[in-house]
């Protein structure tokens, strides 16, 4: 494909207004959403309003906290939004083609922002999208298209960006079958490309420092996970491990963070006890040294560090997402903030390097959400828009989590919502398991799906079988063989358990679910169709021949 077309899919700058968001007052907006059975029945929400979504989408603060940069999309076409910070007030609109969509995007420095942008194409006889990295300089209106070869599909990774946004690191394809080097680019129109990584057999993924220096490499390649690294620009890689399937040290790799002028690092692995922590890690060496952080009976699924290369956060999950905050005061602010806002969840979206500006989210399992900009400085917490604007969230109602044992003994953990206002015996059930299967899970959080159940007076349990992620090794090995089998006795056993409640009428309970949850709902009824009144599967695993035919050609045995 010519760079001439990639052209003609620059952003056209125009001027526009931010439409209006749902100004429900804050006091009203965290009303008390405590679930009680004798409260009064709840008032049918409109299927639709489940499914409508904000035209807002996606969002980033510029490292100075001046400006955010908004993802708007309406009637199928996709706007850049750019919106001064301290007022929520537009600047400009930056407009995409209905042809087109933005992917994503990321501040280059306080004036440039990097996004990237597809289009439908064909790949042979396939249809395929195709996408290109522009930087936009919001200055000056300056558009350019970061260089790769016509022929490629894809547009290639950012892995590291500069501070002051002079450059960027760009892993790219040179091939379409070739594996991954390493480009730096100088964020200007003019600006020259600079190959700083060769690539490497077998290497598809590349880790900069916080200074933009590429020290790791990781891949398959025959049939083994091969980890290369280097200590600065000027040395040689080294082959530190090579490592096959199955062992229990091939998960280490899945996060990496390095440090600057240092062999030390951070990964995610495996403890003692089975569940996964943060661990410093020599990757000089490849041997990991002590344990930085580990959660009780949780795994650690994020951890973050700060432009310095000091820890920040680890995020785990027992029944609901947790922050651990290694930075003592970011962990006040955000404890102080949640206090404020008086809802069970929050997350810091996006913030400014200094931490005085700052996007966050706030909602619970009871509450789809809204978006705030929080001022430091001025003490301000401002609202910019709710994620489902027409869903009456004073209606919902709030899942709590339950136990159970399987028939073998093995404690499941699920989640239980009941309609509001309804006595809950006797009551229609959807079992709906989740997607994956493996190193997935389900937790108290706002689902569309079982809100617009519960708000039409079914009783819905989420159970989180064994093979389910978060619970440690041992339980997620347990479902390991399991798929139809074991999986499939714990949701019957989530049924049982309902129905011994009291809960559950077993004349009238459904299994409902996606992906592997829809494969589930689908054996379900033809397992044991004595049990269930009905089945519901979106997207359900049904060709399991054709589906490990087609992991064999990219997956080890």
């Amino acid at each position: 494909m010519k760079n001439w077309v990639w052209a003609a899919m620059l952003l056209m700058l125009s001027s526009g207004t931010l439409a209006a968001q749902d100004a429900r007052s804050e006091a009203t907006r965290f009303a008390d959403l405590s679930y009680s059975v004798e409260s009064e029945l709840a008032q049918q929400i409109p299927t639709e309003h489940f499914a409508a979504r904000s035209a807002y989408r996606d969002f980033a603060m510029s490292p100075d906290g001046s400006h955010l940069a908004i993802k708007r999309v309406v009637d199928g076409s996709t706007d850049l939004l750019l919106l001064d910070a301290a007022t929520l007030q537009p600047i400009k609109i930056f407009r995409i083609g209905k042809e087109q969509r933005l992917d994503w995007f990321i501040w280059a420095g306080n004036e440039k922002l990097i996004t990237s942008i597809s289009m439908l194409g064909q790949y042979y006889d396939y249809p395929v999208r195709i996408n290109r990295m522009f930087v936009r300089n919001i200055v000056s209106n300056e558009m350019w298209m970061l260089d790769i070869p016509d022929q490629l599909l894809w547009g290639g990774e950012i892995i590291h960006v500069d501070e002051d946004g002079d450059f960027a690191l760009v892993s790219v394809q040179n091939s379409l079958r070739g594996d991954p080097l390493v480009y730096r680019y100088e964020l200007t129109p003019d600006g020259e490309r600079e190959k700083v990584v060769n690539s490497r057999g077998g290497v598809t993924d590349w880790y900069a420092d916080e200074t933009g220096i590429v020290r790791l490499g990781l891949g398959w390649q025959n049939n083994r996970l091969r980890v290369y690294y280097r200590p600065d620009a000027d040395s040689n890689w080294d082959l530190v491990e090579s490592i096959r399937p199955g062992d229990e040290r091939s998960s280490l790799w899945t996060v990496s963070r390095i440090v600057a002028g240092s062999d030390v690092g951070y990964v995610l692995e495996e403890n003692e006890l089975g569940h996964v922590a943060v661990r410093r890690f020599d990757f000089s060496t490849g041997e990991p040294l002590e344990t930085y952080f580990d959660a009780p009976n949780a795994d650690v699924t994020e951890f973050w560090l700060d432009r310095t290369g000091s820890p920040l956060a680890a995020l785990y999950t027992d029944d609901r997402d947790r922050y651990h905050w290694f930075d003592a005061e970011m962990g006040s602010l955000y404890d102080e903030l949640r206090e404020a806002i008086g809802l069970e969840d929050m997350r810091i979206v996006s913030r400014s390097r200094d931490n005085k500006r700052m996007l966050v989210w706030a909602g619970s399992e009871a509450d789809p959400g809204a978006l705030y900009v929080f001022s430091k400085d001025d003490l301000r917490l401002d609202l910019l828009g709710n994620y489902r604007p027409e869903v009456d969230f004073q209606q919902l109602v709030s899942p709590m989590p339950v136990r159970y044992r399987a028939r073998d003994g093995l404690v499941i953990a699920a989640y239980l919502t009941l309609p509001r206002g309804i006595e809950p015996k006797g009551l229609p059930l959807i079992v709906m398991p989740h997607g994956g299967p493996f190193g997935i899970r389900d937790k108290l959080a706002y689902n569309d799906e079982v809100q617009l159940l519960a708000n039409r007076g079914y009783a819905v349990l989420q159970p989180n079988y064994r093979g389910s992620g978060g619970y440690g090794e041992a339980f997620e090995e347990a479902g390991h063989g399991q798929v139809g089998r074991g999986m499939q006795d714990d949701i019957d056993d989530a049924m049982d358990w309902a129905v011994g409640e009291g809960i559950a009428d077993p004349a009238r309970v459904c299994v409902v679910g996606g992906s592997y949850g829809g494969f589930s709902a689908l054996w379900a009824v033809i397992r044991n169709p004595e049990r269930y009144r009905c089945a519901a599967s979106w997207a359900g695993v049904t060709d399991w021949d054709r589906m490990m035919s087609y992991d064999r050609r990219y997956l080890g045995r």
